[in-house]
């Protein structure tokens, strides 16, 4: 069964560019997984899951006879022809039609939210609002470093579809590489002249860390459409509460207080 892996890992890579790209999302190096390509070296325990995470197969599947393995990852490759399994794509037709125009939001935020997997942290990160064939999409962008400024910043990317519905903006991300968890954000639009800031609540969890479900606030600081983007990616990062770096009302913007009287985390418009 071990020898099966080299050329099973080798069919899965063979759906993507190229081999360096595959390196590239799973984080792992290209030298060590060559030896994996080779049958040199049989993947950690840890690593192991993160390939089969990636390509969506079991270690079981990625073990199995080589011709069996083709036949189960070419079976779930296959495009839909089904009519019945294209409903989750009119589902997504009927919102884009129900939406209203989000021109106004197209740009670039700073996202502020109290982390899910980092207690008691906060998260800033880069996003985007763009259109695209009339229909608009979202781009969010994650850099977590962890201890001093030595070490190695964690990127984390999600994406995913903007809807503007009843009178509140709706996105809806997933992340991309593991694609391990949805976000749903909910927002006030804004009435100003123009975009200055968006808040409202968010359901996830984290992607690593307990995969607690969980709700937060959210606030998006609106910072034009074009910006520098590796100069305010550098701004992003896992803040404390009280850091200076963050701007002074943000804390108590994002808190996630239920007042009394109230019964489940709500925010109000700004």
């Amino acid at each position: 069964m071990e020898a099966n892996l080299p050329r099973n890992l080798g069919t899965l890579c063979s759906y993507y560019t190229s081999i360096a790209e595959v390196c590239r999302k799973l984080a792992i190096n290209r030298q060590q997984f060559n030896k994996y390509l080779c049958g040199q070296s049989r993947p950690s325990r840890h690593n192991m899951r993160r390939i089969c995470d990636f390509f969506g197969v079991t270690e079981s599947e990625i073990l199995l006879e080589p011709d069996r393995f083709e036949e189960i990852v070419g079976l779930r490759r296959r495009p839909v022809t089904d009519e019945r399994l294209k409903q989750p794509l009119l589902h997504l037709e009927n919102l884009y039609a129900a939406s209203g125009n989000l021109s106004r939001y197209e740009g670039f935020y700073f996202r502020y939210f109290y982390s899910f997997g980092h207690s008691g942290r906060i998260i800033k990160s880069l996003c985007v609002i763009s259109e695209q064939d009339g229909k608009h999409y979202w781009k969010n962008v994650e850099r977590i470093r962890q201890g001093d400024g030595d070490t190695p910043a964690t990127i984390n990317k999600y994406v995913g579809v903007v809807f503007l519905i009843a009178d509140r903006i709706f996105i809806i991300e997933y992340e991309t590489l593991l694609t391990k968890t949805i976000t749903q954000v909910t927002l006030y639009p804004s009435y100003r002249s123009r975009v200055d800031r968006l808040v409202g609540i968010q359901t996830g969890g984290p992607i690593r860390r307990g995969r607690k479900p969980g709700a937060s606030r959210v606030l998006l600081e609106y910072l034009g459409r074009n910006v520098n983007i590796r100069k305010a990616l550098g701004q992003c990062g896992l803040f404390d509460a009280n850091d200076t770096r963050l701007p002074a009302d943000v804390e108590e913007m994002i808190r996630n207080d239920i007042p009394e009287g109230r019964f489940v985390l709500e925010v109000d418009e700004t």
